[in-house]
């Protein structure tokens, strides 16, 4: 099951990934009167929750700079609201899937029902982007509900992982450093995309070289690429929660109706790779933990 949960990730994060990588909606905070891609990223990933705070949203992404995240809130909220940013959210995605796959409206009337009962069933516990996602997937427009449950149970994986980080005692810049250490994501962009300096993401690098997980070069040692992979399992232990509202065979179902719908998606070359949201091309391999 837990490959399964991996797959889920796999087959549901393209979808959900159009909004950060399609031309129209990364506009869309320039287009709402704020301040550049940024400004409009982090409007746009905490709207579902509300006005939120920045001290409340750097703890609850994980990995971003809480000055970076202090740039864009809560200035965002005195120029736009997260009502409008939703509405312009919601909307853009759905644009552009429909533009990258003209078929897609007929492939979401079987996707539709099995995904929406995953969201239904997970616990919102401790899961707070994906409780304030959930919330939101009534839209009457199916491509943009398709886009919204998609958002709904990736931001359930992204909250759990943000849990095993947390519990494996790394911080948000000592996980993207052992992530770029380990080739998860882009080593020589990590850095600025995400707001740390120079100082903070050499003192991280330190703090994993004391625990033997990187080694003098900055790469991850054997240590530190099965520090890794153990995230990765723990994430899809948890993330298999998701699953257990569905009989193993309407899980295969769901995941064969996914992938030619996520192939055309990722022909459009919309999403970069290597991207900074560490999603790998879908055939690569699932890389488990030797011996597990």
């Amino acid at each position: 099951m837990e490959l399964q949960a991996r797959s889920l990730w796999l087959l549901t994060e393209p979808l959900h990934a159009v909004c950060y990588f399609e031309e129209r909606c990364r506009q869309l905070g320039r287009d709402l009167g704020l301040k550049g891609f940024w400004m409009g990223y982090f409007a746009a990933r905490t709207a579902p929750l509300g006005a939120v705070e920045p001290a409340a949203a750097t703890a609850i992404l994980g990995g971003f700079a809480p000055g970076m995240v202090a740039r864009a809130l809560p200035e965002a909220w005195s120029i736009v609201s997260p009502a409008h940013v939703l509405d312009e959210r919601g909307s853009r995605a759905a644009h552009a899937l429909r533009s990258i796959d003209p078929e897609l409206e007929h492939a979401a009337a079987e996707l539709l029902s099995p995904l929406q009962g995953i969201v239904d069933d997970a616990p919102a516990t401790a899961r707070p982007l994906f409780a304030a996602n959930r919330a939101l997937c009534d839209h009457a427009d199916p491509v943009e509900r398709l886009w919204q449950l998609a958002t709904a149970v990736r931001e359930f994986r992204g909250d759990v992982h943000q849990a095993v980080l947390a519990d494996e005692g790394l911080d948000g810049c000592e996980a993207l450093v052992l992530a770029a250490a380990s080739g998860r994501v882009p080593k020589d962009t990590m850095r600025e995309d995400r707001g740390w300096s120079e100082e903070e993401w050499a003192a991280a690098t330190d703090r994993l070289r004391s625990r033997g997980l990187v080694d003098a070069y900055g790469d991850a040692t054997h240590l530190g690429r099965l520090e890794r992979e153990r995230i990765e399992e723990a994430t899809d232990r948890l993330a298999d929660r998701l699953l257990h509202a569905l009989p193993e065979t309407e899980t295969e179902a769901l995941l064969h109706g996914l992938e030619p719908v996520v192939r055309r998606i990722l022909a459009a070359d919309v999403l970069p790779f290597p991207n900074p949201i560490g999603l790998p091309h879908l055939d690569e391999p699932v890389r488990r933990v030797p011996g597990s």
